[in-house]
């Protein structure tokens, strides 16, 4: 399998994720507020339910497997782990950047899962850019159809391709574009951000053009500028990346302007949430789902029954935090939220 162009720059990503510091300067925000515990909670958390129903689905718990990686030997093999996680515990599943397969199919296996995962909840992936330079509807069904999956996910990184050296500069016009995927796609299209956050305007104008999955990618967990500074060739691309290490929206505040802007989407909130208390707390805020990436990288390295023993783990801990809030349902939390400083 070749790997030269795109598909060296994916595996530079992985190494850089496994091998370096990649958080950021800007935490979640998340420790601005507390779940106000219950003494009496009055709540069996045998009972509690966890499930959240999404497209005509019904996931067992509200986790995503977030976009990471695709193009390799070794995306191949994380991504298959990822996959038998998804269709074990029940959970949505997105894919990597699937331009590397449009540009060359035969690097297409290395994202195709559904043998793995035949029943779970499967996002196709391509840049929302690339939509600025020749692609369009035929691409995006191609990315779906590569790899069965049930909706497609259109990513915003504009600050990651400003930083690449080989990256698009190209914005505008983006919603326009955006709006005629998602009329004329024919399944749905979630857009989400890559970890610099979506704010209010963003969301607003996002829902007012038929979109209504959205995934915040809030500031606070995977730097992709400082990602990019240890792939940049040259002191002046070290120090751009540098100089953006503390840029973004935090999670926790992107997830309450998402809400704002689009009140009626479904919000899925990913950035730098690591615990169950932490899931807990961004569906208080107001999400509906939360997104993990990195925290799943090494383990889908090693084997799928450490991706499953992460994820079970977690969901594990989001329900002693519902139980130990009185919560008998995932909405009942927002109820228990509480600044973590009384003004």
């Amino acid at each position: 399998m070749r790997k030269d162009g795109i598909s060296t720059r994916k595996a530079d990503h992985i190494r850089i994720c496994l091998e370096e510091p990649v958080q950021g300067q800007v935490t979640t925000g998340l420790e601005d507020w507390r779940l106000s515990h219950e003494a009496l909670p009055e709540v069996d958390p045998r009972q509690i339910d966890l499930s959240v129903p999404l497209l005509g689905r019904m996931l067992r718990s509200p986790f995503f497997i977030s976009a990471m990686t695709g193009g390799t030997e070794e995306a191949a093999a994380i991504n298959r782990n990822l996959a038998v996680a998804a269709e074990e515990l029940g959970l949505a599943m997105v894919l990597g950047s699937q331009r590397p397969a449009i540009d060359e199919p035969a690097l297409a296996s290395t994202y195709r899962v559904r043998p793995w995962a035949p029943s779970a909840l499967l996002f196709a992936n391509l840049g929302a850019v690339q939509l600025n330079r020749g692609y369009g509807l035929d691409e995006c069904r191609r990315a779906v159809d590569m790899v069965s999956a049930d909706g497609l996910v259109l990513h915003l990184n504009p600050l990651q391709e400003l930083l690449q050296p080989e990256g698009d500069r190209d914005f505008r016009g983006l919603v326009d574009k955006i709006a005629a995927v998602v009329e004329g796609l024919g399944c749905p299209v979630l857009v989400k951000e890559v970890g610099w956050g979506l704010s209010e305007s963003s969301a607003r104008r996002l829902r007012t053009v038929g979109v209504t999955l959205l995934d915040v990618a809030g500031a606070g967990g995977t730097s992709w500028s400082t990602v990019e500074g240890f792939r940049a060739a040259d002191e002046a691309g070290k120090r751009a990346a540098a100089a953006f290490a503390d840029w973004g929206i935090p999670t926790a505040q992107s997830i309450r302007e998402t809400r704002r802007g689009a009140p009626d989407a479904f919000v899925v909130a990913s950035g730098g949430i690591r615990t169950g208390v932490e899931a807990a707390k961004a569906i208080a805020l107001g999400a509906d789902a939360v997104g993990f990436a990195l925290p799943l990288l090494e383990p889908a390295v090693r084997s799928a029954e450490a991706v499953i023993e992460y994820l079970a783990e977690t969901t594990q801990q989001l329900r002693l935090a519902a139980t130990c809030t009185g919560s008998r349902r995932l909405s009942d939390l927002r109820l228990a939220l509480r600044p973590a400083r009384s003004a």
